[in-house]
Parts: C-alpha cells; sequence; structure tokens
C-alpha cells in the first residue's frame, strides 16, 4: 500500500513538472503547486472520461484527449491551442525526465497527469 502510494505522488509530480514546463513556455505561468493540482485532475477526468467512452472505437480516445485538454484550457489562459501546446510540452518534458531516471534505473516510463507516458 505505501509503495503504491510514493509511485502515485512521484508520478504525479513528475506529470506536474511536465505541466509546469509546458505552461511556462506557452502561458508564461509559472506555479507548480498550481501544475500539480492541474496534473491530478487532469488525471481524474482522464480516468472518468476514459472509463465512459475509452472503449468507443476512434472517437472514444478522442473524446478523453478533449477531455484532458479542456481541463488545460480552463486551467492555464490561452484557448484550444495553447492547452494542445503546454500539453505536447509538458508530455516532451515528461518524456525527458522519465528516460533520465530510467535510464538510472530509478524508474519506469509512466507519469500520473499526462497522457500517454
Amino acid at each position: 500500500m505505501i509503495d503504491s502510494l510514493v509511485v502515485f505522488v512521484v508520478s504525479l509530480l513528475i506529470g506536474a513538472l511536465g505541466i509546469h514546463v509546458g505552461a511556462w513556455l506557452i502561458a508564461d505561468v509559472s506555479d507548480y503547486t498550481y501544475a500539480v493540482f492541474t496534473a491530478l485532475l487532469g488525471a481524474i477526468v482522464w480516468g472518468v472520461v476514459g472509463f465512459f467512452f475509452g472503449w468507443v472505437p476512434l472517437l472514444g480516445p478522442a473524446i478523453v484527449l478533449l477531455a484532458y485538454l479542456a481541463v488545460v484550457k480552463r486551467r492555464y489562459p490561452g484557448g484550444w491551442i495553447d492547452a494542445a501546446g503546454i500539453t505536447l510540452v509538458a508530455w516532451i518534458a515528461v518524456l525527458v525526465v522519465l528516460y533520465v531516471l530510467a535510464t538510472a534505473e530509478l524508474t519506469t516510463y509512466d507519469a500520473i497527469g499526462v497522457p500517454g507516458t
């Protein structure tokens, strides 16, 4: 139980780091705590919407991604393009961090709060 909690918290913090970098580069917002809550909300929305719609062929994953982008759009200034940019930068940043950590054999390639990692 404790191991799962530690993995969840570390994954959430890594995902939040990606969102923080994306928000800083795209929306000029630099608040890591805000990014942590965005990552947590994004993970919850991703999970719930994925549970209800993720199984729908082709359309399901698009609905899930749009729901995640809606969270980012709602939490940060800008429109859909900015939300997509923040998410893309977050995804790349998380991949870089996870690559470094996995190379050092400290973790695997998973992070909570950023889709597809």
